[in-house]
């Protein structure tokens, strides 16, 4: 599992190195795509399979399953690692997590994230200040 956060920089032609702590972890090829708060999520392409099964899984006649799966879908973009070890960030991903220069890569559970600098620290913040309620977190510490 990918765990920690990493301050990166997009080059000028909007390649960014993976963190040496996160390459094994995608090694194989990745799916960046649109994720929440604004971020982008990169999936290793075996979570991204599970990823699939489970969208596939939503109700067709559902609007808001079929509008989740379109946001997911239609910004996903596959990718390798390079022989310098980055990985190229289409344009469209990048305007929509708001990725010009300065990038943090964070682990996740079965995924890794790309933010904005300040979109990062205002999520941080606000989880810090308004944490989870006290029934998601019961089994989290044993």
């Amino acid at each position: 599992m990918p765990f920690g956060e990493y301050p990166y920089t997009l080059d000028d032609k909007g390649r960014l190195v993976m963190p040496p702590s996160f390459r094994e972890f995608v090694e194989d090829g990745m799916i960046l795509t649109r994720g929440m708060e604004g971020c982008l999520y990169v999936f290793p392409l075996a979570s991204w399979k599970r990823v699939e099964e489970q969208l596939e899984g939503l109700p067709l006649t559902d609007a808001q399953s079929r509008a989740f799966v379109r946001f997911f879908y239609s910004g996903a973009s596959k990718a390798r690692l390079d022989n310098q070890s980055r990985v190229s960030v289409p344009q469209t991903l990048r305007s929509f997590a708001g990725l010009e220069s300065d990038v943090i890569v964070a682990g996740a559970p079965g995924r890794l994230e790309l933010w904005h600098p300040p979109r990062w620290e205002e999520a941080i913040t606000s989880v810090q200040h308004n944490p989870p309620q006290p029934d998601l977190l019961a089994n989290f510490v044993a």
